[in-house]
Order: C-alpha cells, then sequence, then structure tokens
C-alpha cells in the first residue's frame, strides 16, 4: 500500500507564453480576447456618442470633431477592424462548439483567415463610407 507523502504535494505549473511557440491560432485566440475587451472601449464610446447628443448641439459637435480628429479616426478604424475579427473568430469558435475546425490545418487557416478578414472588411467600410457621405 502507496503511504502519502507528509504536506501537500507541489501543484503543476501552467506553461507561461514564453515556453509556446508562437503560432497563428495563439495569436488569433489572444487577440480574440484583447478584441473583446476593445469592443468594451468601442461600447463605452458609443455611449459618449449618444451622452454627447442627448446633451445638445454644442457638446455633440466637440464629441464629433474628436472623433473626426487624426487621433480619433485612428481609434475608430482600429474600433472596425476589432469588430470584424471578432466577429470572423466568433464564427471559428462557433464552429468548434458543434465539433468542425480542430484539426491544425483547419485552425491555421480559418485564424488566418479572421486575421485577413478583419483587415480587409475594415478598409472595404473605410473607403466605401466617404463615398456614401458616412465620414
Amino acid at each position: 500500500m502507496a503511504e502519502a507523502s507528509p504536506g501537500a504535494r507541489a501543484r503543476p505549473l501552467s506553461p507561461h507564453l514564453q515556453v509556446w511557440r508562437w503560432h497563428v491560432t495563439l495569436a488569433a485566440s489572444i487577440l480574440h480576447r484583447f478584441t473583446g475587451m476593445a469592443l468594451y472601449v468601442g461600447l463605452l464610446m458609443l455611449a459618449g456618442w449618444a451622452l454627447a447628443l442627448a446633451s445638445g448641439a454644442a457638446a455633440y459637435d466637440r464629441y464629433m470633431g474628436l472623433l473626426a480628429s487624426i487621433p480619433g479616426k485612428i481609434v475608430l478604424f482600429c474600433m472596425t477592424v476589432a469588430l470584424f475579427f471578432h466577429l470572423a473568430n466568433g464564427l471559428r469558435h462557433l464552429a468548434w462548439d458543434v465539433g468542425k475546425g480542430f484539426a491544425p490545418r483547419t485552425a491555421d487557416v480559418t485564424a488566418w483567415a479572421a486575421l485577413v478578414f478583419g483587415l480587409v472588411a475594415a478598409v472595404v467600410v473605410w473607403i466605401v463610407a466617404p463615398m456614401s457621405g458616412g465620414l
């Protein structure tokens, strides 16, 4: 019969990011979390827009001036990329929920597809929006 050792056993440590080899699925997983957090910031920006709209023309003009500035447009473009990437990567997760897409090659291809879709869709939106008077 095996005897129990006195005291608590040392708990195993989770591998740290420095241990893992970086690959596209790891980057997509991390970016999915970051873009989710960024979209919360975007929601706060949308709430700020609504508050400025409710506060009158002067407040709304100041808020829109901030968003129309170069830093404001950079933030809005990054939010657009985050939205489209998070959408595409969320579809990957939905496929995983039904048991599809776990093969390493498939996971790599869909991760790249989500990254490319996020960037290309944002660029298309930022090209089409000014043409239609949206920006």
